[in-house]
């Protein structure tokens, strides 16, 4: 009988022992390796450690030049990561989209994981609101955590490309596990798109051209509202294996998709939440040069995931009020998203990502 893998861990297994190895990448052991830690005697810190030696917080982060992709782990064999956490110029500026995650598994050509880092961790707009959920968080200040278990075969590679007009630091860490990895076990994959503005009476892809079988499990929206006046209406829609025109699941309406309803509001004020599954924050204009009130919301499957067994496409409405006669809105904003799921490898290609002036926040 074959022992734990140490993987799906939960409060119910903690207890449960494992030939698993942990093993963790940072800037103070760049590949992991056992026994390796913090023997760095060059790096960001040094100067500071100089009057204490090695082993004092030589290297805590990297510095990454305006063009330059940056490999932050490199790793053989199977197992899977468990923790990613990341900070820096990844989450402190509107450019911040502009540096770019890519997680690649088993040797593959193409990326599962592309997209802006500070998406992947459900905060589009940079800076900092703090989210609390299973598994992503948002902590003070800008640290930011993601917790989706990633099980690979033959090895993993993660890099990330800073498109951004200046050079920029990171601190970085990557935790996972070296371990036998079951046969029914699919890869992670996460994928963004923005469209600024949507055209008139169009949808909103979240994803399209999906090919595999698998599962998925999470939504993230950064909505920039252009309108006036409650603008969620719009409905989602999960087209499932071969669904036509018409999907198999529809939602009721956007702010009920993120476990909301009635326009999240109370007293006359949008309210914003956190919680372990679903969530919205926002940011409020200022009088000046903070025009746009803009939205983040995220909805983890993890309960209910969405099975699939041959393709996935998953669209939104961008829908509001018009100001007489009753009728809906089509409205046109700005709506960036990643969508998160795990299926079967190979995967079809990801649409090219858009150019850096595109994803730029101003």
């Amino acid at each position: 009988m074959a022992g734990f893998n140490g993987l799906g861990m939960h409060l119910g297994n903690l207890w449960q022992l494992s030939k698993a190895k942990t093993r963790s990448i940072c800037p103070e052991n760049f590949t992991g390796e056992k026994g390796k830690a913090g023997m760095a005697t060059e790096g960001t810190g040094a100067v500071h450690a100089q009057t204490l030696g090695r082993g004092w917080k030589i290297s805590p982060c990297v510095h990454i030049k305006m063009g330059e992709t940056f490999t932050l782990a490199d790793i053989s064999g199977s197992g899977a990561i468990q923790h990613l956490w990341m900070t820096g110029d990844i989450s402190l500026k509107p450019s911040a989209r502009l540096w770019i995650l890519r997680i690649y598994w088993d040797g593959q050509d193409t990326p599962s994981v592309e997209c802006p880092a500070p998406d992947f961790f459900a905060a589009g707009w940079g800076g900092y609101q703090q989210l609390t959920s299973l598994p992503v968080a948002v902590n003070p200040n800008r640290g930011y955590n993601c917790f989706w278990e990633m099980p690979f075969r033959k090895g993993c590679r993660i890099t990330l490309t800073n498109l951004s007009r200046e050079d920029g630091t990171l601190f970085y860490q990557v935790d996972y596990t070296l371990t036998d990895v079951p046969a029914d076990a699919a890869y992670f994959h996460a994928q963004f798109r923005r469209v600024n503005p949507l055209p008139y009476k169009q949808v909103y892809t979240i994803v399209d051209g999906v090919k595999g079988r698998g599962q998925y499990v999470g939504t993230y929206l950064a909505w920039g509202v252009n309108n006036n006046n409650w603008w969620g209406e719009g409905e989602i829609k999960f087209h499932l294996d071969g669904d036509g025109e018409f999907p198999t699941i529809c939602g009721t309406g956007t702010e009920d998709y993120f476990g909301g309803c009635y326009d999240w509001d109370v007293d006359g004020q949008y309210v914003p939440y956190t919680t372990a599954f679903l969530g919205m924050n926002l940011q409020r204009p200022d009088g000046t040069y903070k025009s746009q009130t803009r939205f983040s919301m995220y909805r983890w499957h993890i309960m209910d995931p969405i099975r699939f067994e041959k393709d996935l496409r998953v669209t939104i409405q961008a829908l509001g009020w018009r100001s007489k006669g009753g009728g809906y809105l089509p409205l046109q904003d700005d709506i960036a998203s990643v969508a998160y799921w795990y299926q079967t490898l190979p995967a079809a290609p990801f649409p090219k990502l858009p150019e850096a002036d595109y994803l730029e926040i101003i």
